[in-house]
């Protein structure tokens, strides 16, 4: 009597070489030191503001990134910007 093999555990092969993926990496590391470099430009004028005003301008800071990468992740997987 032979198994069925299970969905879950099934092994699908990795399709063929992608250009996008590496070429979407570059440009999601292009983005976040454009991105850092923008914030380390602003450093002195955030570093004379109250730790209380400083903390907020950070955690901005460091989610924004997220929301133009999310879309070249997803162009990388599909090949297009959107669902």
């Amino acid at each position: 009597m032979t198994e069925k093999p299970d969905h879950k555990t099934a092994h699908n092969p990795p399709g063929p070489a992608n250009w996008r993926q590496p070429f979407g990496m570059i440009l999601i590391l292009a983005l976040i030191l454009l991105w850092c470099g923008i914030v380390v430009s602003m450093f002195d004028w955030i570093s004379r503001l109250n730790f209380w005003l400083q903390m907020p301008i950070y955690i901005f800071a460091g989610i924004v990134w997220i929301f133009p990468a999310k879309p070249l992740l997803m162009w990388t997987s599909t090949g297009k910007f959107r669902p």
